[in-house]
């Protein structure tokens, strides 16, 4: 995968801490109910962990009640990559980022229909999230 950011595994392994390496260079996944941007609402964006990209706002945020943050729609389609993934005998659409490849979450089509019937279903140990006003970006 050609993406601007692109460091070796080890590289990532120095960077990220060992929770994250797993979701987002090893394709894991947070627990349901565990990460802690599920029950998340403050306004402001949520970034890639790995490499601060910005991916996803609270306005598109919602609660699935699937145990993961969710949103129905990318902060610009052209931040994220998108591809099937055919692991645990499931046919999945993966997300992931587009500045650095690293695993994200996935895609389902069960999402608000008064939207864009999406559920971007995204591990929390995979984002940051950030008050555009606040010092901590």
């Amino acid at each position: 995968m050609n993406v601007p950011v692109n460091k070796t595994e080890d590289q990532w392994k120095k960077e990220l801490t060992e929770e994250q390496f797993y979701v987002i260079r090893q394709k894991g996944t947070d627990r349901p109910y565990t990460g802690k941007y599920d029950q998340h609402w403050d306004s402001g964006t949520y970034e890639c962990a790995a490499c601060g990209a910005e991916l996803f706002t609270s306005d598109t945020k919602f609660d699935a009640g699937c145990g993961w943050p969710s949103f129905y729609e990318a902060l610009d389609k052209t931040k994220i990559i998108e591809h099937k993934d055919f692991s645990h005998g499931m046919v999945r659409t993966e997300v992931m980022c587009a500045n650095c490849g690293g695993h994200l979450g996935h895609v389902f089509n069960d999402g608000p229909k008064d939207k864009t019937g999406l559920r971007y279903c995204i591990n929390s140990t995979s984002i940051n999230f950030y008050k555009p006003d606040s010092s901590n970006h």
